[in-house]
């Protein structure tokens, strides 16, 4: 499963998430296309007071950047967090629901090359 960003069929403006209308030539039309890969840490914030659905104590939610310019948020697993790490995306269940997981960005430590 991948999480999807969106390009504008008349323009190539990337999108993420979708809109109904591009924002640079406002045409109706985009096709989707995988958001994965590398990203660098934005900004981030760590959440002690989770709403039901949560089984850990605390979370780690983050802006990052993918290499592309497009802007996502999602959970941050590392701890050892830094403004301007690299990170890879990945989804998974950000949520478990009753009887429905809802799914996410979740952001990882790069490997070292």
């Amino acid at each position: 499963m991948d999480m999807m960003m969106y390009r504008c069929a008349k323009c190539g403006k990337l999108h993420h998430p979708a809109y109904y209308v591009c924002q640079e030539c406002g045409s109706r039309e985009f096709t989707g296309e995988p958001l994965k890969g590398k990203c660098t840490l934005l900004t981030y914030t760590r959440v002690h007071n989770l709403p039901s659905g949560y089984s850990q104590p605390w979370l780690n939610f983050g802006i990052v950047r993918f290499e592309n310019g497009l802007t996502a948020a999602g959970r941050i697993e590392p701890d050892d967090l830094q403004i301007g790490m690299e990170l890879v995306s990945s989804v998974g269940v950000v949520k478990e629901g009753s009887g429905k997981d809802e799914y996410g960005f979740i952001f990882k430590k790069a490997e070292p090359v």
